[in-house]
């Protein structure tokens, strides 16, 4: 994909964000986007910072590790989102790299979080994952547990949690799992939602995300 398509696609996102806010009677201020830039290469990313946009998000560390140092030394805004499985043994690099970690969803994962944080002298926003859908193959705290949890990370382990996260079942209606995520976001007293991607973002800003995560609709397919 050439540098132009790149661009294009990125504020044809951009506008449909806008538009999708405006619908819900909401300001289009009052959504980030997480420009998803996974198994994407840093000739295919920088046309997007050269727009101005700083948010990205990645699945994975190891792959970060090989692009983002350079780029985040290049441009000292980048906000960097790990929104991919995290395991414990990998959280002083996630710490390290990261300025926010979107998939926190239980207590080995925090306990480790908050020990880096603390050594690293960096304290990072998180957010809680919550598993909608109670799938058994994907990661998530369970909605019943997730006010228990919330309390544990926030409380006892002093984790700036700021919002809550989700991934819906891919062959459901997203709604009502953005409608429940709400709903407990609400409960606990939490101002942010990380939930859309590119197939669902705007259903995700309908009913209140503050952060939706697209790749493919700007990058273009993935190998």
């Amino acid at each position: 994909m050439t540098k132009a398509n790149t661009v294009s696609r990125y504020k044809d996102v951009c506008a449909q964000i806008d538009a999708a806010a405006k619908s819900a009677g909401r300001q289009s201020d009052a959504v980030q986007l997480v420009a998803v830039s996974k198994t994407y290469f840093e000739d295919d990313i920088e046309p997007v910072i050269e727009t101005g946009h700083r948010i990205f998000g990645e699945n994975r560390i190891q792959e970060s590790q090989k692009k983002w140092p350079a780029l985040k030394e290049k441009y000292s805004d980048i906000e960097l989102h790990l929104i991919g499985p995290l395991q414990s043994n990998k959280a002083g690099e996630a710490v390290a790299l990261f300025d926010v970690i979107e998939t926190v969803d239980r207590e080995k994962i925090a306990n480790a979080l908050a020990g880096e944080m603390r050594k690293q002298d960096r304290q990072l926003d998180v957010y809680i994952q919550v598993n909608t859908g109670m799938e058994e193959q994907k990661a998530g705290i369970a909605p019943q547990q997730t006010g228990p949890f919330v309390s544990f990370c926030r409380d006892d382990l002093q984790l700036n949690v700021v919002g809550l996260m989700c991934i819906p079942p891919a062959d459901e209606n997203p709604g009502p799992h953005f409608a429940l995520l709400r709903k407990l976001a609400r409960e606990n007293k939490l101002d942010k939602l990380s939930m859309g991607m590119s197939g669902d973002f705007e259903t995700g800003i309908e009913f209140g995300a503050t952060l939706v995560r697209v790749g493919s609709a700007i990058f273009g397919s993935r190998a």
